[in-house]
């Protein structure tokens, strides 16, 4: 199976086949997403310092180096708990006001689901503290989630709760607007 509307890099790496991406590819997308409350892309690469302070600050440890040594964001290794933290710890003008949200992605859940199986799993509602994902009970079947987007956060943590890896990051139109600027 092969990849529409890939970046150059990933495509000189051979990510062009979906069996040859990363965990953090399938989960997250190939553009890297940067820290709660950060500017659009461009000011952030042109004022990030890379130095490191907000990854070593990071409470989850999902601060990650990422593409050019800027921080990302890794679901994989836990959630955002909106701590501030890395806000704290950097000297840039690289954010937005607190006040506004946070991330403007969500989640979704792809088809390799295991209540798409027939297998009873609960994990990512069980993580989800929005309540962003419920269940809805199936006469005769296995309960199935549902999606509530107006009320997650984008926090993560129903990603690194999922056995099979179904859940990941759904950007929305402004968020891709914002990363691609």
């Amino acid at each position: 199976m092969t990849v529409e509307n890939l970046p150059r890099r990933h495509f000189l790496r051979g990510q062009f086949l979906t069996s040859l991406q990363s965990e953090q590819v399938k989960q997250q997308g190939f553009q890297g997403i940067r820290l709660p409350w950060s500017v659009e892309n461009t000011r952030f690469i042109r004022d990030c310092t890379r130095c490191d302070a907000c990854i070593d600050v990071c409470e989850t440890t999902i601060l990650i180096k990422g593409d050019g040594g800027f921080p990302e964001v890794q679901f994989s290794r836990g959630e955002c708990t909106f701590c501030q933290k890395c806000i704290e710890a950097c000297s840039q003008p690289i954010f937005r006001p607190r006040n506004e949200p946070a991330w403007s992605h969500k989640i979704e859940i792809s088809a390799n689901c295991l209540t798409q199986k027939s297998v009873e799993c609960r994990s990512c509602e069980d993580s989800c503290e929005m309540h962003a994902i419920r269940f809805k009970r199936q006469l005769g079947g296995v309960s199935q989630p549902i999606l509530e987007l107006e009320s997650c956060n984008g926090c993560g943590a129903c990603i690194k709760g999922c056995p099979v890896s179904a859940i990941s990051v759904l950007f929305t139109v402004n968020e891709l607007e914002r990363i691609n600027d």
